[in-house]
């Protein structure tokens, strides 16, 4: 980066669907690809689930499939990697999510070995708060291992592929799960067998598995021997190492229990003493007034009019103020707070002013306002000091250079009450008169 101007080498040629320009391959399953992508529209970036159309629909998982992604939609939780929206082409669904680019969670174990006992915790607490408020609305992971817990910037645990990682199977009438499978290694006893299983007993014994090696740094059944190891995991024969605290052996041993009746339950487990050291719960926006499941609907049914174009393009060259003046949506009319009576849940002004000046006013006004700040490069975010009627506001900033001697400030709600943020901007905003382009005055000057 030189000054505010951001660069970035494209390729010679992309795949685009819909506003999305798809990048490199993240990951790869038996039914899906995992790709970087990145919105054309707002520069936001994600992570693409694509799933093969045909296979879905061969399978049969288009209801269960549809089901489980609608839920999912509505679940917005810190610890879950968040769907943002689904798309289908006529060959591929494709299901938009959160980007975490903090690096698995278990590449600090293989990193730095085994984590202190405070930290394992605290990772075990965000993991049992994500699976707790998927459970209690109806979602299952059914196959929690190390490569769904990820970290994001702030090494926050997130969760992925809650509800989607399991798709094919089905539950019977007995209000079962019927199909062995998932990591062996951390798969509980009762889903070894064909008797079926609970998914939320079966998700805790996972949960169990991980807070072990977290703190061990191994695993606690691990056999060569496929039949060994499930004869092992099903006795639930293991030990802990020396180094374990009296209190964390007792939360393993009630959740590594063999029988899902007498198995630990979340309820007991966040009112246990050792869980509870350190515990904080989950402070997140439960604003869902723009949750909408119409996307879901629209890409699994087989109307062409809902469907998305799949192409090849090659990069246009365009600078940022050409992209914001043929742009609807970022017409240059909008940018001006003078025409913006009503702040949403975000806004933008303009400024003549340098880069380093316009941070340096935005930080000056936020602390007074009882704000946190936090400064990375051209970004701010700001936290309240006290919660509001949903939690604390919070606000990200960005600046973007357009032209050599004009900026543009985007500014978002990140969490919290939309009231609040309304107040928070009309007080904000104010104290930013002197760098905030006065485009009355600029005409005035231009005419003379």
């Amino acid at each position: 980066m030189s000054g505010s101007r951001r660069k970035a080498t494209a390729p010679a040629s992309r795949t685009r669907v819909g506003n999305y320009e798809m990048g490199r391959t993240l990951g790869e399953g038996s039914f899906a690809k995992v790709k970087y992508a990145k919105n054309t529209v707002t520069g936001d970036l994600a992570a693409i689930k694509i799933l093969d159309r045909d296979k879905v629909f061969r399978h049969k998982m288009v209801e269960q499939l549809k089901r489980e992604i609608s839920t999912m939609k509505l679940i917005k939780h810190p610890n879950v990697v968040e769907i943002i929206e689904v798309m289908a082409s006529k060959t591929k669904i494709y299901i938009v999510l959160e980007l975490v680019n903090g690096g698995e969670l278990f590449d600090k174990i293989a990193q730095q070995g085994r984590l202190k006992e405070d930290e394992a915790r605290r990772y075990f607490q965000q993991l049992v708060n994500a699976v707790d408020y998927c459970h209690s609305r109806g979602v299952y992971h059914r196959d929690l291992k190390p490569e769904n817990l990820i970290l994001d910037a702030n090494g926050v645990l997130k969760v992925s592929d809650f509800g989607l990682s399991a798709f094919s199977r089905q539950v019977r009438e007995d209000g079962l799960l019927h199909t062995a499978c998932g990591t062996p290694n951390y798969v509980a006893p009762e889903v070894l067998s064909d008797k079926g299983y609970d998914g939320a007993a079966a998700d805790i014994w996972s949960c169990g598995v991980i807070l072990y090696v977290l703190m061990a740094g191994y695993l606690p059944f691990d056999e060569p021997n496929l039949m060994t190891l499930y004869k092992r995991i099903c006795k639930a024969e293991f030990s802990c190492p020396p180094w374990f605290s009296p209190g964390a052996k007792r939360v393993i041993k009630r959740i590594l229990e063999p029988s899902p009746v007498t198995r630990i339950s979340i309820a007991e487990l966040l009112e246990d003493e050792w869980f509870k050291q350190g515990y904080k719960p989950p402070s997140f926006d439960q604003d869902d007034e723009d949750i909408t499941i119409d996307d879901v609907d629209a890409a699994f049914s087989n109307s062409k009019e809902c469907l998305v174009t799949e192409k090849k393009e090659k990069p246009v060259s365009m600078n940022a103020f050409e992209l914001i003046s043929s742009s609807r949506e970022f017409s240059l009319e909008n940018l001006f707070e003078k025409q913006a009576q009503l702040v949403k849940k975000e806004t933008r002004f303009t400024s003549q002013r340098s880069a380093s000046e316009i941070m340096s006013k935005m930080e000056e006004t936020a602390k007074p306002l009882g704000f946190n700040v936090r400064k990375d490069n051209y970004k701010i975010k700001m936290k309240g000091d006290k919660s509001g009627r949903k939690g604390q506001l919070s606000v990200a900033t960005e600046v973007f250079e357009v032209a050599p001697s004009l900026h543009v400030v985007e500014l978002r709600k990140t969490g919290g009450d939309t009231l609040e943020f309304h107040k928070f901007y009309k007080n904000f905003s104010s104290g930013l008169k002197d760098v905030v382009w006065n485009t009355d005055a600029a005409s005035e000057e231009h005419k003379r």
